[in-house]
């Protein structure tokens, strides 16, 4: 629970940043960041594995890329969802998942590292 919760957190951060950033995103208030966060990663826990599952031949046949298109239309029904958060078209969604995803998952890897293999001798 604690993890989830710095997860979220993190994603709220990131997400109020990109906002003040891309001129297609907007989240009014910090507050709202944090729903951002949550119902993203409701989203994402819930509706994205049935859309995958729903979209599996186009995500075989573009090789994984149609996989962006999911993220896009899980940001987009986000906004949706969450009053204060707007995106602009979906070419903007798509720029704000990606990026999202890339600054969560350096966070995550700096803030979890993972354990190190201990049968090998130091390193040099």
């Amino acid at each position: 629970m604690q993890k989830w919760l710095f997860k979220v957190l993190v994603c709220s951060v990131n997400a109020f940043i990109l906002a003040w950033i891309l001129p297609g995103i907007s989240i009014v208030d910090f507050f709202t960041a944090i729903w951002v966060a949550i119902i993203l990663s409701l989203l994402d826990a819930f509706v994205k594995p049935l859309f995958i599952l729903l979209t599996l031949p186009a995500t075989i046949l573009t090789l994984g890329l149609f996989l962006f298109v999911i993220n896009a239309g899980i940001i987009l029904l986000d906004a949706h969802f969450v009053h204060g958060f707007k995106v602009d078209n979906f070419w903007y969604a798509l720029l704000f998942g990606g990026l999202l995803s890339f600054f969560n998952s350096l966070v995550y890897k700096n803030a979890f590292p993972g354990k190190k293999d201990k049968t090998q001798g130091p390193q040099a």
